[in-house]
């Protein structure tokens, strides 16, 4: 049985970092595409970092440049989101997901190209 959960989400003042784990089971994560996306109250999902399954590439959204890291441990079958210089609109429900063989292409939009879901966690950033 595929499945995906999450940990790490939580309440942060502003400035704080966060980091949100993703635990695969019943697959390996070898051959998959990660992906991060959040929702917020009232807004659609929206990507927010991905690495493609064939080379690797790390791919982030304009607004969390240079402040969030994804990563992935296969050791573990993990993957990771580094979350640091917080800030309040960066408040939404979180959620991991994998899809085999993704090259991560529009992504940020493409929450229906990924099959496989975690839970979400919830990662509110006070002011």
């Amino acid at each position: 049985q595929f499945q995906l959960v999450e940990s790490g989400g939580g309440l942060v003042q502003s400035g704080g970092s966060l980091r949100l784990s993703c635990a695969a089971s019943g697959f390996s994560l070898v051959d998959y595409a990660i992906g991060w996306f959040r929702q917020a109250p009232g807004k659609e999902r929206e990507g927010v970092s991905c690495i493609s399954s064939s080379s690797g590439t790390t791919n982030y959204a304009a607004s969390v440049v240079g402040r969030f890291t994804i990563s992935r441990d296969n050791a573990k079958n993990t993957m990771y989101l580094q979350m640091n210089s917080l800030k309040p609109e960066d408040t939404a429900i979180y959620y991991c997901a994998v899809e085999r063989g993704y090259s991560c292409s529009g992504y940020i939009q493409g929450a229906r190209k990924f099959s496989t879901w975690g839970q979400g966690t919830q990662v509110t950033v006070s002011s």
